[in-house]
């Protein structure tokens, strides 16, 4: 019961990222005024909570052997294909993240903050949402024994 339970929450995790980061773009491209700028956070707050389901069920799922040994996913193209995308999507949340906690501070102290690396940002949002659907297909596939090394470990 626990290998389903931690699963779905990975899959909803899944879900609710990339329903997060397309919104986080959207409202980035939106008029960002006081209303707008909380939207930005509301779908940012949902960006990170996938974010938190992701390594949270992900590491659970890997180190306590629930589905296959450590071995047979650190032997899995597929797996690393995938922790490499999602290397890559946190390397690109590094400067949303910044920005996003610099302008959510300077909302808390009744300022306007500088928005015109929005567009940027939503760039960079839409980027990640492209991986993410990627990092489905990688899952998908390794799910059907893609990916796994000949040998055996």
């Amino acid at each position: 019961m626990t290998r389903l339970f931690l699963a779905g929450l990975h899959l909803l995790g899944l879900g609710v990222g990339l329903g997060a980061v397309w919104a986080r773009g959207r409202a980035l491209t939106s008029r960002l005024d006081p209303a707008g700028l909380r939207s930005v956070f509301l779908a940012d707050n949902f960006w990170a909570l996938a974010a938190a389901l992701w390594l949270g069920t992900g590491l659970w799922r890997l180190l306590a052997g629930l589905e296959k040994d450590t071995t047979y996913y650190f032997h899995n193209h597929m797996f690393l294909g995938k922790m490499a995308f999602f290397a890559i999507i946190l390397a690109l949340e590094i400067m949303p993240m910044i920005t996003l906690i610099g302008w959510r501070r300077q909302m808390a102290r009744g300022e306007q903050p500088d928005t015109s690396g929005a567009r940027r940002l939503a760039r960079i949002s839409f980027a990640q949402a492209g991986i993410v659907i990627v990092m489905v297909f990688l899952a998908a596939a390794m799910a059907r024994g893609y990916g796994a090394s000949l040998q055996s470990h």
